[in-house]
């Protein structure tokens, strides 16, 4: 009968196999956690745009009705010594004004929603010439376009969605109803009551 031989491991290669072993451990769990702490963020944005999507102005207006509106096209820009504003679109807006609505007198159609995001102005502590920049994210001004759902205020319905940056927090503006925001556009009826045209860029 044969014998059978152990053969010894010298201690170095011992120590080197725990060593992989312990690293590649290690590595698993610092993959873990990372996940781990990715996923509690996505969750938590993902809390805050539900609970953002899930107001309605006094008017019945719905913010999840503008969901995505982050990431829509830029129309124009605008400043008041309060405010400073950025004025997005959504595609059916964007492509209506490519079509050359509203200056060839046609109105814009069904769908088309347009946001006025507003902050407060700071002067630049950085740049080398006087400049204002955003400083503190205040309101979020929207229309949308509905002529069955708004026909007494040209199609449109309006509403303002405040922010407060202490609690991160939207809230519908009580004092912002459908016909304030119609009363003032009204000037511009001729344009389908939209006042900043697509800026050339």
């Amino acid at each position: 009968m044969s014998e059978l031989v152990t053969k010894s491991v010298p201690p170095e290669q011992q120590e080197q196999r725990i060593g992989k072993r312990i690293g590649g451990f290690t590595t698993v769990a610092t993959a873990v956690a990372v996940l781990a702490i990715l996923g509690a963020v996505v969750v938590c944005a993902q809390s805050r745009d539900n609970d953002k999507y899930s107001l309605k102005s006094p008017s019945g207006i719905a913010f999840s009705d503008f969901r995505g509106y982050e990431d829509w096209a830029v129309v124009s820009s605008a400043h008041t010594d309060e405010r400073l504003k950025v004025i997005v679109g959504n595609p059916t807006m964007i492509k209506a004004f490519k079509g050359g609505i509203p200056l060839n007198g046609q109105p814009f159609p069904d769908g088309s929603m347009i946001v006025k995001l507003q902050w407060t102005p700071k002067k630049s502590t950085e740049a080398p010439f006087v400049v204002d920049v955003p400083d503190v994210f205040k309101e979020a001004f929207v229309m949308e376009k509905d002529s069955k759902r708004f026909p007494k205020s040209g199609g449109w319905g309006y509403a303002v969605f405040n922010y407060d940056a202490a609690s991160d927090k939207f809230t519908p503006d009580a004092k912002n109803l459908s016909d304030c925001g119609y009363a003032c556009h009204t000037p511009v009826k001729a344009r389908d009551y939209i006042f900043h045209p697509y800026q050339k860029r």
